[in-house]
């Protein structure tokens, strides 16, 4: 039998699956983890395999810990077979189509206000600052009403501390637990003052629709698990400060983007976010059970065994990505991007499968802050930027710390840009 792994990805975090390849000299790797068999695949066909319902089930797997950090208990993320799709679609309505556009407008315009705030404060961490505008401006967008500067910072440390505190048995975790009592119990009252009609929000937002959603036998959410799909949209909104700040921490790295970017170019602007999603981490793996006994590459899966799909490990791997640890946006352009191959957000299609509902709008935010990030000047003061593999989820250890922010000028005109010059190159997409 395997000895358990459970330390050692405690200890390796991110590099664990990949290891375990380079370990073993095989694609496929049986182990133990969290007291469980396991199998352990990587690849575009892992991943078309991996997120076919007859064979992997996601109900049961997500370890408690998650659920009770990120995703929240009877969360979506748990669900399988019609009910997963009746809240998929649900949840899908909100969070692609003509409702994004709006939700980036704001972010853009909560970003741009923002600025002056930065400028006069000499000095920021932007990974706490580009929390701040995200939550702002998906509150607002959602239908959830925030009171003030300090409410929004609240709000804003709680969705983070969720995020941050999701695979670690440590403090982080802690934080995290509370600050999801938190922010459950307060959209419960929401959501009721909703119900009771104590609250007009408005009709199509977040809040309106999830606070109204019946499932297949017609039955209203109860309001906790609204409250719970209500922060799934929350969440992974100001997840997005993750991939800015690793956006800054490539363009530091790679000043030479920075031209390019202001340049305007959508094509470059996407390639751009797709290479930081790629490149730098975010989730190590996800995990589902076999629902029967299977086999892969003529590798026996036993019955109920857990099957981990390595995102990390395929978004570095040299036959999907050539020179996968070179950051080259350009890997881009010009290639047709399969359900299979780009996975940082899981693979599959999103309205059948368990890929991330929220990817669409984490690309059209960063289609549009990381070009308004170029846009900015400033100094970045001596920090410890490592990025540890063995944190999960990873970010620069500083938080980026920038120091004198303010607008870049034009060449032509040495005037101060806001925003982004429509006159050279207009405004990026703000879909995916």
């Amino acid at each position: 039998m395997p000895v358990d792994q459970t330390l050692r990805l405690l200890r390796e975090g991110y590099g664990w699956l990949p290891n375990q390849r380079r370990r073993t000299g095989r694609d496929v790797v049986h182990l133990r983890v969290l007291g469980r068999r396991a199998v352990s695949l990587c690849g575009p066909e892992a991943a078309r395999f991996f997120y076919d319902e007859q064979h992997v089930r996601r109900h049961g797997v997500i370890p408690e810990l998650v659920r009770s950090t990120l995703f929240g208990h009877d969360a979506v993320h748990t669900l399988d077979g019609p009910a997963h799709r009746i809240r998929k679609h649900m949840l899908l309505s909100l969070l692609t189509g003509p409702g994004v556009p709006e939700l980036v407008d704001r972010a853009a315009a909560a970003w741009d206000a923002a600025i002056q705030s930065w400028s006069d404060l000499g000095m920021i961490v932007l990974f706490d600052e580009a929390s701040r505008v995200l939550t702002s401006a998906v509150c607002e967008w959602a239908g959830i009403p925030l009171e003030d500067e300090e409410e929004t910072s609240a709000v804003a440390a709680d969705l983070r501390a969720m995020v941050d505190g999701f695979a670690t048995l440590g403090p982080r975790h802690w934080r995290a637990r509370r600050a999801r009592a938190r922010r459950e119990a307060w959209l419960i009252r929401l959501i009721e003052d909703v119900r009771a009609e104590r609250r007009v929000v408005p009709a199509g937002s977040v809040l309106e629709v999830i606070a109204w959603h019946r499932e297949g036998g017609g039955q209203l959410l109860p309001a906790r698990v609204a409250a719970v799909e209500v922060l799934n949209v929350l969440r992974p909104t100001v997840a997005v400060s993750w991939f800015i700040v690793f956006a800054a921490h490539a363009l530091h790295r790679w000043p030479a983007y920075r031209n390019r970017l202001r340049e305007g170019d959508p094509v470059f602007i996407e390639a751009f976010t797709h290479e930081v999603r790629r490149f730098y981490p975010f989730a190590p793996f996800v995990g589902g059970r076999a629902v029967k006994e299977l086999s892969w590459w003529a590798e026996r899966i036993p019955a109920g065994a857990l099957i981990l799909l390595d995102l990390y490990g395929q978004n570095h791997d040299a036959r999907v990505w050539p020179h996968p640890y070179r950051f080259d946006p350009d890997r881009f352009i010009g290639r047709r991007i399969g359900a299979y191959d780009l996975i940082p957000q899981g693979g599959g299609d999103p309205a059948t499968g368990h890929r991330c509902p929220g990817e669409e709008i984490t690309v059209a935010l960063l289609n549009t802050l990381v070009p308004r990030l170029a846009w900015l000047e400033y100094e970045v003061p001596e920090q410890d930027l490592t990025i540890p593999l063995n944190r999960i989820p990873t970010r620069p250890r500083s938080g980026f710390i920038i120091a004198g922010v303010r607008p870049a000028q034009r060449a032509d005109t040495g005037e101060a840009v806001t925003g982004v010059p429509t006159a050279i190159g207009g405004k990026p997409p703000s879909s995916a």
